[in-house]
């Protein structure tokens, strides 16, 4: 068993503390030496601490509830700027993959509007300049790609004055409060222990003043950290601001967006409609086997009104000029005189008349 201990090169501080000598193969944080039994006998012995009061308390949960806030805070306020998850994890892997590879590459989130914007002036300038609607499709997509302009102005923006303030508030002040209060924890068990078992009157002194100024530091750090309401106060607003002025932006493209589709629309409604007349096999030079197997089978599908069978005319003319009957059987007209001609008329009738069938 001696044998199997010696080959750890672990450290157990809480061993040698607590029992009062470091078994073979062990070695000692000598730096928390001195704390880690009074974390041990409060912990298991069920001895007593130094205790402090509900304001410190009050002031500790706080700052606790700042911290969850300010990384939560940041994560939802980037995903509300940017909230396609698979862009941004495409985005995270290209900044990863440019650091290692020593590379600086910029990588742009694909902003919903700007995308729309693309697909609809795409689509319209295939449909060409002819079609109205075509150029009511390019007028909106570009002004969904306006859009997305003001849009990564929001983000630059938000991202400038709210998050980056809230990163600093982060990883310097907070870090530096949450640095302060471990080390007053560290220092107050330091105080216990050494007065618990009844230490030097210097060690206990030296102890003490440790303890008071962590005490001091921890209170100031959390005191200032929540005494700050009015620059948080003003990063809100800061944020507030950049939403409206988005809005706004956006407000007025659509504004002037939906003017010029009523005009469009109208352009559209006063167009003058072009007759469609289908073409059949014959106009497209169709040769087919027999005059059947050239007709379309199928029924077109705007059919002409209905027409009266066409019946046998009987002969008229016009008259070039007046006449009357002089023998029975004779027929008398005026000039431009449209006539039938009965089937039993004199015959010299059709020197006097131009046929007209």
């Amino acid at each position: 068993m001696a044998s199997s201990v010696s080959t750890k090169p672990a450290t157990r501080p809480d061993i040698g503390c607590c029992v009062g000598r470091v078994p073979p193969g062990y070695s000692v944080d000598k730096s928390k030496a001195s704390t880690t039994p009074g974390y041990v006998t409060e912990k298991m012995g069920g001895a007593e601490g130094t205790q402090m009061d509900d304001e410190f308390m009050d002031m500790e949960r706080k700052t606790d509830v700042t911290c969850e806030l300010v990384e939560e805070l940041q994560v939802k306020t980037k995903e509300f700027l940017q909230p396609n998850p698979t862009a941004r994890a495409k985005m995270a892997a290209v900044k990863g993959i440019s650091k290692l590879s020593g590379q600086a590459k910029a990588s742009t989130y694909p902003q919903p509007e700007g995308v729309l914007g693309d697909c609809m002036v795409t689509y319209g300038r295939k449909l060409g300049d002819e079609s109205i609607f075509g150029i009511a499709l390019v007028e909106m997509g570009e002004a969904m790609k306006q859009m997305a302009d003001v849009k990564y102005s929001l983000d630059d923006n938000i991202k400038q004055n709210f998050l980056e303030p809230l990163h600093h508030l982060q990883t310097k002040d907070l870090k530096e409060v949450m640095h302060h209060r471990k080390k007053l924890q560290g220092r107050r068990l330091d105080f216990d222990c050494k007065r618990r078992r009844q230490a030097k009157d210097d060690e206990i002194k030296m102890s003490e003043d440790k303890f008071a100024e962590s005490l001091h530091l921890a209170q100031m750090g959390m005191h200032n950290l929540l005494d700050n309401d009015v620059e948080q106060i003003s990063q809100l607003e800061t944020f507030s601001e950049a939403l409206l002025d988005y809005h706004q932006q956006c407000t007025e493209i659509l504004k002037m967006l939906t003017e010029t589709l009523i005009e469009k629309k109208q352009d559209a409604i006063n167009q003058p409609k072009k007759e469609f007349v289908p073409k059949t096999l014959s106009d497209l030079h169709v040769e087919g086997l027999t005059d059947g197997l050239n007709a379309s089978p199928l029924p077109s599908p705007m059919r002409s009104p209905a027409r009266t069978p066409m019946t046998n005319k009987a002969p008229s003319c016009t008259a070039l000029y007046d006449f009357e009957p002089e023998n029975p059987g004779e027929l008398g007209f005026k000039v431009c005189c449209m006539k039938k001609i009965p089937n039993k008329t004199n015959c010299f009738i059709n020197i006097r008349l131009v046929l007209s069938v």
